[in-house]
């Protein structure tokens, strides 16, 4: 943290592979007039560098977590490198590193975070544990400007509606079984289509093309959505009446139904604290139609929608070091003995002491 009369500078180094994306990110946070005391940060964000790579599995299959964290392991230090260079800083210009303390898959988590924890003493850096998902709520707000929005927050291990409260994101509503990402990935094998450069995207340029709409299961329970039932379903028919519904028409129907449950819970939610905004992140949130789809409610409810691109939406390291920052700026670190991983870390269990 450096100091020029009241101003203050926080660069720091984030590390994320939660899943099989692993990306490395370095922010600068600038406070012109120092660090408030009691107000909400809000610093000036300097992206310094965002580099990722990504383990894809041949077409039809999924990753294991031990081939992931494999990946992470052999790739991790030349995307530092990389990421170091493109920034145009040192080791010694860094204030933390921040690194991905879950939820996400085990083996790969380990992995980084071994690489994390081996810096931070390396270096003699203080190490900030960071929630994965609120590193992509932070760096949604930090992108699209969005003030107080509802969040819909969409991956391949996580579906949630989240509103802020009190210093803490709060969870509306969720899936009660599989995350909507998981389930466009296992429907993605069942058509075997690529995995690169991901399932979810494929599905999408096959839905542009359908123009039959499959009725498929609409599984919602008060705020909470489900599934595993429409994957079953849908399974099922791709195998056993290959001649009866062509897979453009699979993926439209299943984007359609699916987003059309993400689009209800998201304004009963907006409904219910007042809200005319809601911001869309993680990796489903890049799908175009979704946009399309929650702009047009949004519109309705004469408010606005927020989404980022494939650089944000998708899992990357800048996000991690964007939240690590924040939460560094009001004191906080992990020791080493604390610097552990869990694939269990809810977004509501973060306090959120940069907001007031």
């Amino acid at each position: 943290m450096t100091a020029d009369s009241n101003s203050r500078t926080i660069i720091a180094l984030g590390l994320e592979g939660s899943a099989n994306k692993l990306g490395v990110g370095i922010v600068k946070h600038v406070y012109p007039d120092g660090i408030p005391a009691d107000a909400e940060l809000r610093p000036e964000m300097i992206e310094l560098a965002n580099v990722r790579d990504t383990y894809n599995p041949p077409p039809g299959e999924g990753f294991l977590p031990r081939d992931v964290a494999a990946h992470h392991r052999s790739t991790i230090i030349d995307l530092l490198h990389q990421a170091m260079e493109e920034a145009q800083i040192t080791h010694k210009d860094l204030d933390c590193i921040c690194y991905t303390k879950g939820p996400g898959m085990g083996a790969p988590l380990q992995a980084v975070a071994l690489v994390a924890r081996t810096l931070a003493q390396l270096w003699e850096i203080p190490l900030v544990g960071t929630n994965h998902c609120v590193g992509h709520v932070e760096m949604g707000r930090a992108i699209t400007g969005a003030d107080n929005p509802i969040v819909l927050y969409v991956s391949g291990g996580n579906t949630q509606v989240i509103a802020y409260s009190q210093q803490t994101y709060r969870i509306f509503g969720e899936t009660l079984d599989i995350a909507i990402g998981n389930c466009l990935d296992r429907f993605a094998r069942v058509l075997k289509l690529p995995n690169d450069p991901s399932p979810g995207y494929n599905i999408e340029q096959y839905a542009k093309r359908g123009t039959k709409y499959i009725e498929l299961p609409y599984t919602v329970k008060g705020m909470d959505v489900s599934f595993s039932g429409i994957l079953s379903f849908i399974e099922r028919i791709a195998k056993n009446e290959p001649e009866k519904y062509a897979p453009e028409d699979l993926c439209y129907s299943l984007q359609e139904t699916m987003f059309a449950m993400l689009l209800e819970i998201t304004e009963r939610a907006m409904a219910h604290i007042g809200s005319r905004e809601v911001m869309v992140v993680g990796g489903v949130g890049c799908n175009v139609r979704l946009q399309e789809m929650m702009g047009q409610m949004a519109k309705e409810r004469g408010g606005k929608v927020f989404a980022t691109d494939m650089r944000y939406c998708i899992d990357n390291g800048v996000m991690i070091a964007q939240a690590g920052a924040l939460a560094f700026a009001r004191g906080f670190s992990t020791p080493i003995e604390d610097s552990w991983v869990t694939q269990r870390f809810r977004t509501d269990q973060v306090h959120v002491e940069w907001r007031t």
